[in-house]
């Protein structure tokens, strides 16, 4: 039963929308412009590409058309009082804008375009620039630079620099390598508000600061261990190797063998004794061999071999140098002297002055001065005795 029931809604709802969507269709096939689009399976008007609205009546205007409308699409048909391509030019513009500054006459051309008459000393389009100092000096700046009067209105004009130039008239390159930018000896070329560093040989990058690895192609060889250097490089041979890149092998020690003198013949070996530089220590050097031919008549030291040999060692003592050449022996003598006859010349003005307050001494010791001496001692007691006496008093009967 409640199946049955639900079945019959479902039907009557499905009949319900079939009926809306007719309607709906039947609605959008009776306005929508089908010449400019068509109506889709929900009812809804589908536009072609240039038109536009709910039923595809009004075309789309060309992109940028101010004051102008359209027939067919991408059209910019201008209204009355515009002209132009984008009907964006007032055709009465000398009349509702009077564009032209500072008294100069509006003159209409055609298309909405206008020319401004300008009066003496004013220029620009509209007239709005004064013949300033900038007009006058007949562009002054240099090397690209701006001049700038306040449109001519300044008393006097200033330049605007490009990035590397500096001075009143831009007319100084800036020293870019003033700074030295440039490391490890590089020269530095500078250039318009740039500069590029030369590198050694053995650097590299833009202010040449990156040594270039030297160990990058491995140069050492047989597995010895590379060290960079500036533009060079070390290898650390391993054993039984040598060279700049370890590249030569070194051989194998051989053993020559032992000397077996014949019968006749005795070894002599001179030696040189030098007394080193520290004391008590004597150095004994080999000077030569000798091999004589005499018979060895000692047996008691034999050589393999059969053969009987004899060393004699003689030992010649020699005295190092004492390290002071003859020059230098001449410069200490001089030294010596004249060290001797300053010290010398000292002592003796030294005596004379002694000698001399001496005799000043006993000068002032001579019998009148000795004499002046006790008199003024004489008076000096003779006033205190004065000023000690005392008067007597007298009474008058």
């Amino acid at each position: 039963m409640l199946r049955s029931f639900c079945l019959q809604l479902m039907s009557l709802v499905w009949i319900l929308l079939a009926h809306h969507q007719l309607a709906q269709g039947d609605n959008c096939s009776e306005h929508c412009n089908l010449a400019h689009g068509c109506c889709d399976q929900d009812g809804k008007c589908r536009c072609d590409p240039g038109w536009e609205g709910e039923y595809c009546e009004e075309c789309v205007r060309m992109p940028g058309c101010l004051h102008g409308t359209c027939h067919q699409p991408w059209q910019c048909i201008c209204h009355s009082g515009w002209a132009g391509k984008f009907c964006d030019k007032d055709i009465h513009i000398c009349e509702h804008q009077s564009p032209c500054q500072n008294g100069a006459q509006c003159i209409y051309d055609r298309d909405g375009e206008y020319s401004c008459l300008c009066p003496e000393g004013f220029h620009g389009k509209d007239c709005e620039m004064k013949t300033g100092p900038c007009e006058k000096a007949g562009s002054p700046c240099k090397n690209g630079g701006q001049c700038q009067d306040e449109n001519g209105f300044a008393s006097n004009f200033t330049c605007r620099c490009l990035a590397g130039f500096v001075g009143a008239l831009c007319e100084t390159d800036v020293d870019d390598c003033l700074m030295r930018p440039c490391a490890n000896g590089a020269t530095c070329h500078d250039g318009i508000n740039r500069f590029s560093c030369q590198c050694q040989v053995g650097f590299e990058g833009r202010f040449c600061t990156i040594n270039i690895n030297d160990c990058a192609s491995q140069p050492c060889k047989n597995g010895a261990k590379c060290y960079d250097r500036i533009n060079d490089y070390d290898c650390l041979c391993p054993d039984r190797f040598t060279g700049k890149t370890c590249e030569i092998p070194i051989p194998e020690p051989t053993w020559a063998p032992p000397y077996h003198p014949a019968n006749h013949e005795s070894v002599v070996v001179v030696m040189k004794s030098t007394t080193s530089e520290m004391p008590g220590v004597t150095q004994l050097e080999p000077i030569r061999t000798v091999v004589t031919g005499r018979r060895v008549t000692n047996h008691s030291e034999k050589v393999p071999g059969g053969g009987l040999l004899k060393i004699s060692v003689k030992e010649v003592v020699t005295q190092r140098d004492s390290g002071l050449s003859e020059a230098q022996l001449v410069t200490v003598l001089v030294f010596g002297i004249l060290t001797a006859v300053l010290v010398l010349i000292t002592v003796l003005l030294i005596l004379r002055n002694w000698h001399r307050g001496r005799q000043r001494s006993n000068w002032c010791q001579s019998p009148s001065q000795a004499a002046r001496k006790l008199q003024d001692q004489e008076c000096q007691v003779g006033m205190l005795n004065t000023v000690l006496i005392e008067p007597r008093k007298t009474t008058e009967l």
